[in-house]
């Protein structure tokens, strides 16, 4: 159990001493570990809730310490992951979602949506989404449940050995506080024809992002045409099939696509995947033979398919390593929203950096063009090039935010006489950090000059 707190934290084994208590409930359910963390899973000390909108049961004060070990009230493996993969129960479809979710009404949606003008399909998206504001769980407009949760039990790991601090691998490379990626979805010929313009526009910040291609249908996408990406230093990866938001509605005919897109991520020399208009389905990935994945949302509200993995950290899905959307999409907040500011996605980055995770964005070349929507990219772009002067946010490909996270994943820490020392992959750029206590919240350090970092 204590495995998914040491790959989080990369720490030495001694310091993740877990058990959990054996009189857990029957049936799965929602409930809280804390003040405004929301698990899922199976627990003691109270029944969990098919319900979360209701009062749920908290079993923080069902903490055991039994022969020096932590004894959790539930199965730390099963709620991390119940959460990360949308396990839970999601009961907050829109009206008109339920009518027209069928396969019938969404092949006929995506078959005419090219053809619909962009005030029609806002519409109709507008009325998909009526009601997300009132969603409680996941939380908006970030939710940090596994991070949350971690911290808990890390607190509790802290109190209960009554150690002062104890090291782990900090999470980003040279000490960076948190790590940004720029992705570019192509989803129309007039979307492609303006990704050399947009790749400028990049540049002008000295920012390099990552461009997801349809393979089918919508524009001549092939690996001939991707020098220019290439000899820029821009990335490419797979954006679905055809983008016809049928990809994961039943499992044969996803196996056929899955082994067509597998053949396209070789003909591209892709190492990532988005599926399209971010359906997924985490459970079937493995018959996928990318090394990242990039289309499960932090906090699905203004996406078709509701949920959330509830954390801005990558995360391993089976071999796959997942990088999840953590900010608003530009469609959702242009066209959605009718908000032409970044104020959103500043609240939003703040919230992040904050808590030390992955900033990434959707952008799309096809709404970019439009000159009031680019002068807020822009605007976009100038913030994280502040952002990375100021604050040393890491801004990175996603392929190589892949590498560091694989090789961080296989490094560990051996005493090295009073101290620790960081062997494996890529450990030259790899720091210590330590966790402690201040004012009973978890803070973290990281190097000798650095100083504290705290954990909101």
């Amino acid at each position: 159990m204590e495995r998914i707190l040491l790959d989080y934290f990369r720490c030495p084994d001694k310091f993740a001493d877990l058990d959990m208590r054996k009189d857990l409930s029957a049936e799965s359910g929602f409930f809280q570990f804390g003040h405004g963390i929301t698990c899922y899973g199976r627990c003691a000390g109270g029944l969990p809730s098919q319900d979360v909108e209701r009062q749920l049961t908290d079993t923080f004060n069902s903490v055991r310490v039994e022969q020096d070990r932590l004894c959790l009230p539930f199965d730390f493996t099963e709620v991390v992951n119940n959460i990360r993969y949308e396990r839970y129960p999601s009961t907050h479809g829109s009206s008109l979602g339920k009518i027209t979710g069928g396969s019938t009404a969404t092949q006929i949606y995506y078959l005419v949506r090219p053809f619909l003008p962009v005030p029609v399909r806002r519409h109709l998206q507008r009325a998909y989404l009526n009601g997300w504001e009132w969603i409680s769980f996941p939380h908006w407009p970030v939710d940090f449940t596994i991070e949350s949760l971690m911290e808990q039990v890390m607190a509790l790991i802290l109190r209960s050995s009554q150690v002062a601090r104890i090291p782990f691998i900090w999470f980003w490379p040279n000490g960076a506080p948190s790590c940004a990626i720029m992705t570019h979805d192509v989803e129309t010929e007039s979307g492609w024809d303006f990704c050399s313009e947009l790749m400028t526009l990049d540049d002008s910040f000295a920012i390099k992002s990552a461009f997801q291609l349809i393979p089918e249908s919508r524009y001549e996408a092939r690996n001939s045409s991707f020098d220019e990406f290439r000899n820029r230093g821009f990335e490419v990866n797979v954006h679905d099939l055809n983008h016809d938001g049928s990809l994961f509605r039943e499992r044969t005919e996803f196996l056929r696509r899955a082994r067509l897109i597998n053949a396209y991520a070789e003909e591209f020399h892709a190492q990532g995947f988005r599926s399209g208009a971010m359906y997924r389905n985490q459970s079937w990935y493995d018959a996928f033979e990318f090394s990242f994945d990039m289309s499960v949302p932090n906090v699905a509200h203004m996406e078709p398919q509701r949920g959330g993995c509830c954390t801005t950290m990558p995360y391993f899905v089976g071999k796959i390593l997942e990088l999840p959307l953590t900010t608003i999409q530009d469609y959702s907040l242009f066209h959605i929203l009718g908000d032409y500011s970044i104020d959103l996605w500043k609240q939003q980055i703040e919230l992040i950096v904050q808590r030390h995770g992955l900033v990434s964005f959707i952008t799309h070349p096809d709404y970019l063009v439009e000159q009031r929507a680019q002068g807020v990219y822009l605007d976009l772009l100038s913030h994280l090039a502040r952002l990375r002067a100021e604050k040393k946010v890491w801004i990175a490909l996603p392929s190589e935010i892949n590498s560091w996270w694989r090789n961080r994943h296989q490094m560990r820490l051996v005493p090295d006489g009073d101290d620790w020392r960081i062997e494996g992959p890529d450990k030259d750029k790899a720091q210590i950090a330590y966790a402690s206590l201040k004012d009973d919240r978890v803070v973290y350090s990281v190097g000798v000059a650095n100083p504290t970092l705290v954990s909101k």
